[in-house]
């Protein structure tokens, strides 16, 4: 079985005493025609720490720079998925961001994109790994009075 190790981030920007979340629209990999909401992430590269992938993956996939990291927020995500008719186990690092930057310039990547109230991100988040992080991170969001 393959492994696999990549770091994301629940990115979130506040307006107008809102906190609304950033979701992408990802082709389903292996599935023609197959398409999945979630949060940005990307495989760790090389020497990368998981900051430094977060930073990376989210400039190359929305074009947003200025993530400021909130101290005392990590998930980890685990699934296996068949790619290629091989069995791979993914590991992924959620890190908390917030974000002042609403325009988003999608990499190829991505099909779409939506910055949505924290009810309307569950209810548009295809898996309910991502949704119970997103959760986490609201209420964490919420703790800390940011």
């Amino acid at each position: 079985m393959l492994q696999r190790r990549s770091a994301g981030a629940v990115i979130f920007l506040k307006e107008k005493g809102k906190i609304y979340y950033l979701l992408l629209n990802y082709s389903a990999i292996g599935f023609v025609g197959k398409t999945y909401w979630g949060l940005a992430k990307g495989t760790i590269e090389g020497g990368e720490k998981e900051m430094g992938t977060v930073l990376r993956e989210v400039k190359e996939e929305t074009g947003i720079a200025d993530l400021e990291f909130i101290d005392g927020f990590r998930e980890i995500e685990k699934y296996s998925f068949l790619y290629k008719g091989e069995d791979v186990s993914k590991t992924v690092s959620y890190l908390l961001a917030e974000t002042k930057t609403k325009e988003v310039k999608l990499s190829f990547e991505h099909l779409d994109f939506k910055w949505l109230s924290y009810q309307e991100a569950l209810k548009k988040l295809t898996f309910k790994n991502a949704q119970k992080i997103v959760q986490k991170a609201h209420d964490f969001i919420l703790s800390k009075n940011l």
